[in-house]
């Protein structure tokens, strides 16, 4: 089992700080989440139903049809090896280590971002995240259509992981979900902050998505996950509202960081620190009750946004204190 963020429990049993008096910058979950109205009785009382709207709320929202509803993106991930062929499998590093995780019974390699290109030449399956978790690397819509497009003409897939995609969906490639060798795996974890929920969905061709049916069983998603996604989906208001707030806030912790030296890169919801000393200020921002992501390669933080201005001001000390 891999190691993620948001273990806020372990952290404060670690160092012996209460639950509540952590500002938890670890997981790159919007933290000012999607207000899901009361869920009615029904849905916790009946098999959940897939003619309950959120897969229509799910195509217009995302911009394709050509979906299938999953338990958060993780289930696809791991069930996808045993879906698509292919044998040479080239994934961008780092990333988020669930995809290399699954291909690795593969012949799966691990690629830097400059390496990718070269790498379609030779692979059947390319796996990315897009904007990349958690180095923040974002590629260009028209060059990964480019490599998309290369690989279907030889059989070949992209599978592209678009989790930190929502607050800049011009990037997406999902209005080109259902073409032959492109599969894009969405979520409603990280931009309305839903994680609890564990709701996804895959755009990928029909056999393909068949095929992940078949793997994942029936009744993917429970009821109440249902219903919080499809409200969700279906809010234009509240999702321009939390676009426009993410940006701005995800521009401030980068001029934040920048002012304390910290040169940072990442999509609005995280930005990424890469330091020598980054197990140090890790520790030293944890003892604070302020808990980061670590990581090891390469060293580095990963900073999520602070819930309100008391913890953007912890952090702000944290910053003048621990570096």
């Amino acid at each position: 089992m891999l190691e993620h963020g948001g273990r806020l429990r372990r952290a404060a049993e670690t160092y012996r700080i209460p639950v509540s008096d952590w500002v938890d910058l670890s997981t790159g979950i919007n933290p000012h989440g999607y207000p899901v109205p009361p869920v009615p009785a029904e849905a916790w009382l009946r098999l959940p139903e897939d003619d309950d709207g959120l897969e229509a709320a799910a195509a217009a929202y995302y911009g394709s049809a050509e979906l299938l509803p999953v338990a958060g993106s993780q289930p696809a991930i791991q069930a996808l090896p045993a879906v698509l062929r292919g044998e040479r499998v080239s994934l961008l590093a780092p990333g988020y280590a669930e995809h290399a995780h699954a291909w690795r019974a593969r012949r799966a390699r691990a690629l830097a971002a400059e390496d990718i290109d070269a790498a379609v030449a030779d692979s059947d399956i390319v796996v990315l995240v897009q904007p990349n978790n958690p180095t923040g690397v974002h590629f260009g819509r028209a060059r990964l259509l480019d490599w998309h497009a290369r690989l279907a003409a030889r059989g070949g897939w992209l599978v592209v992981d678009e989790a930190f995609v929502d607050t800049t969906p011009a990037d997406s490639l999902v209005p080109s979900a259902g073409a032959e060798g492109l599969v894009v795996l969405r979520s409603v974890g990280k931009f309305f902050g839903l994680a609890g929920a564990r709701v996804g969905f895959v755009f990928a061709p029909a056999n393909v998505r068949a095929a992940l049916a078949e793997q994942l069983g029936p009744w993917t998603l429970s009821g109440p996950a249902r219903w919080a996604a499809r409200h969700a989906l279906a809010d234009r208001a509240w999702q321009a509202q939390a676009r426009t707030a993410l940006l701005a806030a995800g521009a401030r912790l980068q001029a934040l960081l920048a002012t304390h030296g910290l040169p940072a890169r990442g999509p609005a919801l995280f930005k990424l620190v890469e330091s020598s000393d980054a197990a140090r200020v890790h520790h030293a921002f944890a003892r604070r009750g302020i808990l980061l992501r670590l990581f090891e390669s390469p060293h580095a933080l990963r900073f999520g946004l602070p819930a309100d201005e008391t913890a953007w001001q912890r952090l702000a000390a944290a910053l003048d204190t621990c570096l």
